[in-house]
């Protein structure tokens, strides 16, 4: 569903290909500035890049940004928008306009987002009103309209950049089912993270990158190796297992 050949973006992202499958979860992993926002937008078509992206048939580098909202969501870091709007209000516009659909179908789906992200008590509110995880899941659940095949059957892709920061412990865990969710319905989901041990629970595979290189791309376990993260985040890292359950450790 995601194919992408030696792409580069200039000096901030080296030549890098990988391979997604239809409804799987990816985590784009690695220290601050080693290239993971760039990599996302390059494969929204934001960014001009060398190489090429393809999302399922859609060549990125020749394809608008609006043929593009065909296929793909994106959802950038924390953007709050400087008018007033309620929740609902904005849920509303945030789906494409060539989009044809009922007004019933519509409430249905904000429906299950909404109870899903818990924000169902939310929908009259201002969202000048909303604490910052509180407007992140009114986000997270207006980029997922975009992509929810009964309203867009067109879509297969849902990026994310550091969708869980603003989130606190229980949010974040909503965010995840809402991943599930919408993985299996089929939409690829590919997404920055910091917390390891979310990525090595909750994803499929894992792509590390470090100053703008790809260490790794594969199955979670073989990329969260222990030595290579040390290396990477230039700390400490042990693997341990409690329960039964593997979890990451961290000096």
């Amino acid at each position: 569903m995601i194919d992408v050949k030696s792409l580069c973006v200039g000096s901030r992202l080296l030549p890098l290909s990988f391979k997604v499958k239809r409804g799987e979860v990816v985590h784009v992993i690695g220290p601050n500035g080693s290239g993971k926002s760039t990599l996302l937008s390059a494969l929204a078509g934001l960014l001009d890049f060398d190489g090429q992206v393809r999302l399922g048939d859609v060549d990125v580098a020749s394809s608008s940004i609006e043929s593009l909202a065909h296929s793909r969501a994106f959802l950038s870091q924390n953007d709050r928008p400087a008018f007033n709007l309620d929740v609902v209000h904005y849920l509303s516009l945030s789906l494409p306009s060539w989009l044809d659909v009922h007004p019933q179908q519509l409430e249905s789906v904000v429906n299950e987002l909404a109870q899903l992200l818990d924000i169902d008590d939310k929908l009259h509110r201002s969202i000048h009103h909303l604490s910052g995880g509180e407007w992140q899941r009114v986000r997270l659940c207006a980029i997922c309209l975009q992509v929810w095949p009964t309203l867009n059957p067109d879509a297969n892709v849902l990026i994310l950049d550091e969708p869980a920061a603003p989130l606190d412990i229980g949010q974040e865990s909503l965010l995840y089912k809402l991943i599930q969710r919408v993985a299996k319905m089929g939409i690829t989901v590919i997404m920055s993270n910091h917390d390891l041990n979310r990525t090595l629970k909750h994803a499929d595979q894992a792509l590390l990158l470090d100053k703008g290189v790809l260490q790794q791309f594969g199955d979670v376990e073989h990329v969260l190796d222990p030595v290579q993260l040390s290396d990477v985040f230039n700390t400490q890292v042990t693997k341990a297992s409690f329960d039964g359950v593997e979890v990451l450790l961290f000096d």
